[in-house]
């Protein structure tokens, strides 16, 4: 049996992104995580310590034209290998 995880995320800054719909990413970042997590596991970081005051999950590029799911995904990935490192 897995573990339960909940995760908050107090606030997420996006720069350089323009006009995007926040609900839309917001949405594509829960779904991969939760796809994430389910597939992959909590990862070592998580397993160190149940919480994180500040996590930095670096930078990507964004695809010119890249949609909100597309950018959403990519955010969660770079949240996800943050808490692995």
């Amino acid at each position: 049996m897995k573990p339960n995880i909940d995760l908050h995320i107090d606030r997420l800054v996006l720069e350089g992104l323009g006009a995007l719909n926040r609900a839309a990413v917001s949405a594509a970042v829960q779904a991969e995580l939760a796809r994430l997590f389910a597939e992959e596991g909590a990862g070592a970081g998580l397993h160190r310590s149940g919480r994180t005051p500040r996590l930095d999950g670096g930078s990507f590029q964004v695809a010119s034209g890249a949609g909100a799911e597309a950018v959403g995904r990519q955010v969660a990935n770079a949240i996800y290998g943050g808490m692995n490192r």
